[in-house]
């Protein structure tokens, strides 16, 4: 009869993770959301905050166009709300592991996007690559720590 308590060759046995692992990530998810939570306050703040923002940066200046600061406010809006998802799972984690296993690769895809569209947009290569590479390493950061907690 086989033994039915080893696992495959290169992973551990559940026993050999802690709750530490989980604790660390639940975490991050909540950091990361804590960060995106600023991205509310972007969506709702005055337009010559935008404009000074954009000059500050080094870009050239805001347009003052409608479409602009809807694109603008809708985007910081749609992090917020990525915010609030992330928090959610990290506040029920058994019950929405999965998705954040599912959020890790999302997010590398997103982080390959982005620079694509940076690239696509003319942005300097500063802000491409520090978008870019930091989100594309977050992604694999969640990836690396959802695995680390195994079976728990």
């Amino acid at each position: 009869m086989p033994n039915l308590t080893t696992s495959p060759p290169g992973q551990r046995q559940p026993s050999q993770f802690n709750n530490r692992d989980q604790q660390r990530l639940i975490l991050l998810l909540r950091l990361i959301a804590l960060v995106t939570f600023l991205a509310f306050a972007a969506a709702v703040m005055p337009s010559h905050w935008i404009r000074e923002a954009s000059e500050f940066l080094g870009f050239d200046p805001f347009p003052e166009s409608p479409l602009t600061f809807y694109l603008a406010r809708h985007l910081s809006l749609l992090y917020g709300f990525v915010g609030v998802l992330l928090w959610i799972a990290a506040s029920d984690f058994d019950r929405y592991r999965p998705l954040v296993r599912k959020l890790g690769v999302l997010t590398i895809v997103f982080g390959v996007l982005q620079a694509i569209i940076d690239v696509m947009s003319g942005l300097p290569g500063w802000w491409s690559v520090g978008e870019s590479i930091s989100t594309v390493a977050g992604g694999g950061l969640l990836m690396w720590m959802e695995r680390r907690v195994g079976d728990c």
